[in-house]
């Protein structure tokens, strides 16, 4: 499923409060750092990340791959950072993300 852009526009609203939780560092995205990103999608649905300096991808690149590797979408990159978003099928339908139609 893609997001339209008004889904994609209420997730980047939702996305301004959130800490940044993922840094893709010099080894790129690794297992750890998959499974942590995992972790993470499936409690909150809705993660921010950053891609350090040292880094040997770019943002957009550090994103798409991460989101490949949990199956998830990228919602936006935005200079080193960039917001990952799954549903979650772990919480009740009432604790889940409401994305617009």
């Amino acid at each position: 499923m893609d997001l339209t852009s008004k889904q994609r526009a209420q997730l980047r609203a939702m996305a301004n409060d959130l800490d940044t939780i993922v840094h893709v560092g010099k080894d790129g995205v690794g297992a750890n750092l998959v499974k942590q990103a995992d972790d993470a999608l499936e409690a909150r649905e809705l993660i921010k990340g950053k891609v350090l300096e040292n880094s040997p991808l770019s943002p957009r690149e550090g994103a798409e791959e991460l989101a490949r590797a949990t199956r998830s979408q990228v919602v936006q990159v935005i200079g080193t950072k960039f917001v990952l978003y799954r549903e979650t099928h772990g919480k009740p339908k009432d604790k889940r993300i409401k994305l617009v139609k």
